[in-house]
């Protein structure tokens, strides 16, 4: 097993060596398949295989895992900075490539509710047309709360505001397999839960959108 390991630590040291003069994104994929070689040819030898064949699947699984940011992104972080622009929405890339909205609770739900608000209406509008315009993008819907009351409320409350949003989505033609959704309760705050203000910003959606690389 012990040839095994320093395998697939001279791999993961390959692909890592040479991302001297990669761009961003290509950092991120050789990083992550190098890291996947390594876990590939642990997991192998572990169960009598091959560390070198488990070390080849390991580096194809953790390159799949990396988002590219291309035209089509940028134009949809434009596109979605325009049209929340003055609401509260905040657009963002994230540093593995994706396109983040955070919508704070003044825009999106009331306090204890899940229906969709009449003023986040017309932002979920333009974000589906941006979805149905780039199909290669999948999406990610996580709801939160603050911490008032127990987490027997808080907990499916977060997930039905996510809910909530993903089946707006849809109702406007966002084929519902792109969307994923969770609640994380109150257990991400962003802000302090001390103060009316902390407690207002962490009650939020997050959306996220990541492109698949093209094959």
């Amino acid at each position: 097993m012990r040839k095994h390991l320093i395998l697939g630590t001279a791999l993961t040291a390959l692909f890592i060596s040479g991302c001297a003069n990669m761009s961003d994104t290509q950092r991120r994929t050789a990083t992550g398949a190098g890291v996947g070689a390594l876990a590939g040819a642990v997991i192998s030898s572990a169960t009598g295989g091959s560390a070198g064949t488990g070390a080849v699947i390991g580096a194809g699984v953790g390159a799949l895992g990396t988002y590219v940011w291309s035209q089509n992104m940028e134009r949809q972080k434009r596109e979605m900075e325009q049209a929340t622009q003055g609401t509260g929405v905040s657009v963002s890339q994230t540093q593995d490539n994706q396109l983040k909205l955070d919508i704070p609770s003044d825009i999106s739900f009331d306090v204890g509710r899940s229906d969709i608000k009449g003023n986040f209406a017309p932002v979920l509008d333009r974000f589906a047309a941006s979805l149905r315009a780039n199909q290669s993008t999948d999406v990610r819907i996580v709801g939160h709360t603050d911490n008032t009351g127990s987490d027997a409320i808080n907990n499916p409350l977060s997930v039905d505001r996510a809910n909530s949003t993903r089946n707006y989505l849809t109702a406007r033609g966002v084929s519902g397999a792109r969307i994923q959704t969770e609640g994380q309760g109150s257990y991400q705050p962003i802000a302090s839960n001390n103060t009316a203000e902390g407690r207002s910003r962490n009650r939020r959606v997050e959306i996220f959108v990541g492109e698949r690389p093209r094959n």
